[in-house]
């Protein structure tokens, strides 16, 4: 009975994360804000989700694999959401119109802010 209240909590809490990370991509306005909600609360959310159904399903083989869904979305996803506010700094001409930001990719535009 303990176990399914707690991962009846983790879920809950998880699925509250993936709520907040889908009214937060809606609700702001540039790009990197919403690449920066959606990495964060999206990587949370599933964590906690995957962590409450190994505690519902107990200590088995099906358990490990979500262990391992764990590990892989935890490694993967915020590599995957950097590259892409990466992407969106290098190709974006007019960033510095909307963001306060140095640009360390380009030394020339960074020296150019410095003065």
């Amino acid at each position: 009975m303990v176990r399914i209240i707690i991962s009846g909590i983790l879920i809950v809490s998880g699925l509250l994360a993936l709520g907040i990370a889908t009214i937060g991509i809606f609700r702001f306005s540039t790009m990197l804000n919403r690449i920066h909600v959606a990495s964060k609360c999206d990587t949370l959310g599933a964590l906690l989700v995957l962590s409450g159904l190994i505690i519902m399903s107990g200590i088995n083989v099906f358990s490990l694999k979500l262990f391992l869904v764990i590990v892989f979305l935890w490694l993967c996803n915020p590599a995957a959401s950097h590259l892409i506010a990466r992407s969106e700094v290098r190709t974006n001409p007019n960033l510095d119109l909307i963001c306060d930001f140095v640009d360390k990719t380009n030394p020339s535009v960074a020296s150019d802010t410095a003065k």
